[in-house]
């Protein structure tokens, strides 16, 4: 079995409210030299919480690819979270799939019907919805926080001299752990 991910992002918003980004790292809107770096820094830094945390900070239409996929009983999804209403789109063999069940959240998961076990699939495409929301303000406060510590990381050491530099802040790390998936 071999699964690819391929996450597009459906909201043009920032995953940070940039004044909020700029008192963080103690700065004003006076010093402009920095507010044009501050920006990808900051996306950076969000980019970094959604890998590592294995979720989306934004909403985002999530496509999973999976290439001669095993008969288990059910399937995590990679991305979460994802709505208990926003059902995911399977497709066996590009024939609709509607053999399952679903359960969102965090971890969303999907459970396989008795005729799942009838199909010999070679190929397997689950595409959904995941994130908190739309904007900055829908995204959980501790992961925002997080989000700012990154980022202030980044901005306070930007180009590190070694390789042992700190390069995840430890409250993102921590933070970011709660939310990400542990699988058996």
């Amino acid at each position: 079995m071999k699964m690819l991910v391929h996450r597009q992002s459906d909201s043009t918003e920032l995953p940070f409210v940039m004044n909020d980004l700029l008192k963080f790292v103690a700065l004003s809107e006076d010093d402009a030299d920095f507010f044009s770096e501050l920006e990808p820094i900051g996306k950076a830094a969000a980019e970094e919480i959604e890998k590592f945390a294995q979720i989306a900070l934004l909403n985002q239409t999530v496509r999973v690819t999976i290439f001669d996929p095993v008969k288990e009983y059910g399937l995590s999804l990679p991305i979460g979270p994802v709505a208990e209403d926003k059902t995911p789109i399977v497709t066996i063999d590009g024939e609709v799939f509607t053999g399952f069940d679903f359960v969102g959240g965090n971890r969303p998961y999907i459970r396989w019907f008795a005729k799942f076990y009838d199909l010999t699939p070679s190929r397997m495409t689950i595409e959904y919805e995941a994130g908190f929301g739309d904007t900055a303000a829908d995204i959980p406060a501790d992961l925002y926080q997080a989000l700012m510590d990154q980022a202030a990381l980044h901005f306070g050491w930007r180009s590190p001299l070694d390789a042992k530099s700190l390069t995840n802040s430890p409250h993102m790390a921590r933070i970011a752990a709660r939310y990400r998936g542990v699988q058996v």
